[in-house]
């Protein structure tokens, strides 16, 4: 198994944060919920590779991604759908859409395996861009666990407020385990929550390089090195690169 360390590095990491990214590459390496261990660890792999290919930088400069034609360059052990999915969450996710997103499922793509690729992709971006920020190479990726998906899909989720089936808090299941812990419940929360699983080990990564949810709202303390407003300034202006319309 992979380890995650952060050895003799100045200013030290937080060992609470070095631990949410060690269970999050061990959850990677395992079964999810519709793609198995070898499964998540190739679309980790894809996530990385995206940063190289020369279609997305042609796309990502055009008017339209919609009018550069070509392939991407991909390490081939996913099919042409799903690369093409990854790589554009990875090289230019502010011009997504609901069309974009509607000929990925009518392409053969289902909706559980692109929500848990969506939770995969971003959970590499965490990880990787942090690495990126302390200067230092990109962690190795673990190896995959044997074993079998759950193809688990919460009962309760719909389509609605969102492009891909979310469950409003109302109708979460006990199935689902502890879906909501936080009262307040905003819709970036809910992106996740048809595959509960993959949910929860987004934001537990999450948690921990940004604030639990039920500290989010304690506006009048400082739970990390810097202050609330210091991270809110940097959180939206990191917001605005990425052209988040969140």
């Amino acid at each position: 198994m992979t380890t995650i360390a952060y050895h003799n590095y100045l200013p030290s990491v937080r060992e609470e944060l070095v631990e949410a990214q060690r269970h999050c590459w061990e959850n990677l390496s395992a079964p999810g919920c519709w793609l198995d261990g070898s499964d998540r660890v190739n679309v980790a792999a894809e996530v990385r590779n995206a940063r190289g290919c020369p279609l997305c930088v042609e796309q990502k400069d055009a008017i339209s991604p919609t009018a550069v034609n070509g392939t991407h360059t991909s390490l081939g052990d996913l099919d042409d759908n799903e690369v093409e999915m990854i790589h554009r969450i990875v090289s230019d996710p502010g011009r997504l859409s609901k069309v974009w997103y509607k000929q990925k499922i009518s392409s053969g793509l289902s909706e559980e395996r692109y929500i848990e690729i969506t939770g995969i992709v971003a959970m590499v971006m965490v990880i990787d861009t942090f690495t990126c920020a302390l200067g230092i190479n990109d962690h190795p990726l673990p190896r995959p666990q044997s074993g079998t998906p759950s193809y688990y899909r919460s009962p309760g989720a719909r389509t609605g407020a969102a492009w891909i089936p979310i469950v409003e808090p109302e109708d979460a299941s006990d199935t689902d385990g502890d879906l909501y812990p936080n009262p307040k419940v905003g819709y970036i929360v809910r992106a996740l929550s048809a595959l509960p699983e993959i949910k929860k080990q987004y934001w537990s990564l999450m948690d921990a390089h940004y604030l639990p949810g039920p500290l989010i709202y304690q506006y009048d303390r400082d739970h990390r090195a810097i202050s609330r407003p210091q991270m809110e300034v940097i959180a939206g202006r990191v917001s605005a690169l990425h052209q988040c319309l969140y």
